[in-house]
């Protein structure tokens, strides 16, 4: 059974997080209430996790991102690397990351999916929107 849910996972990050880290956790969550096939919320007794999983056909559901209540963020673009054979859908996922949070996520320089801090990338209302844009044209790509 998950010791998260929404109510407690917002409340938790509202005690933890600045008030603009926990806006964009909040956003981020609505979204992915909205958008994701699979919302899935961890177990764990000091952090929690929220997971925005997209079903695919051919994969079956895969995470595309997760935020947790001591407000990181972690792209799943490695798993996914790892997991899908269409490399273009995984080639697109890493382009739109790199241009939103002007990083790179190539798979010899970002080898291992890392958690950030969720403060460090989204400064402005405008990347929020990016990243959200981003998810929904992956999963839309993932459910063909």
């Amino acid at each position: 059974m998950s010791k998260w849910n929404k109510e407690v996972f917002i409340k938790t990050v509202k005690s933890n997080c600045v008030a603009h880290t926990s806006s964009v956790i909040v956003e981020l969550i609505n979204f992915s209430e909205s958008n994701a096939d699979n919302l899935s919320w961890g177990k764990g007794s000091n952090c929690g996790t929220m997971t925005f999983k997209c079903k695919s056909e051919d994969y079956g559901f895969l995470p595309l991102f997760n935020i947790t209540t001591n407000g990181k963020i972690k792209f799943h673009i490695n798993y996914l690397r790892e997991k899908i054979e269409a490399n273009e859908i995984t080639k697109d996922y890493q382009l739109k990351l790199e241009s939103n949070f002007m990083m790179d996520f190539d798979s010899n320089l970002y080898p291992i999916d890392l958690s950030h801090k969720i403060e460090d990338l989204f400064n402005y209302k405008a990347e929020v929107n990016r990243f959200q844009d981003a998810i929904s044209g992956i999963s839309a790509r993932l459910r063909q």
